[in-house]
């Protein structure tokens, strides 16, 4: 169960992160509020990870899906670079995230 809510407060991270991006687009109340939801989820469902998970596992995961995703998210939704440099060092990111993993 650790482990699903550390998925998920990484997804919920990516969201916050997208929602930084539209409310700089779109200032209103409701981007607002998505965004304070989002991170808002991603920091209870990493609250509930960290009661089974190491904390310094549960951190560095939680911050690489949310680095990782963040970045593909920005390649997919808003056109930034999609560099072969770019996709290693994020593949090296996710291949970090999945050791760790495996070796808790």
């Amino acid at each position: 169960m650790a482990w699903v809510s550390l998925v998920l407060a990484g997804l919920f991270e990516m969201f916050g992160v997208i929602m930084i991006s539209q409310l700089h687009r779109d200032r209103n109340w409701r981007s607002l509020f998505l965004l304070v939801a989002g991170f808002g989820a991603s920091f209870i469902f990493l609250a509930i990870a960290m009661q089974t998970l190491p904390m310094g596992t549960a951190y560095a995961i939680w911050t690489g899906i949310g680095a990782s995703g963040g970045a593909i998210l920005g390649m997919v939704l808003y056109g930034e670079s999609r560099e072969w440099k770019r996709i290693v060092f994020i593949a090296m990111i996710l291949g970090a995230t999945v050791g760790l993993k495996l070796i808790s």
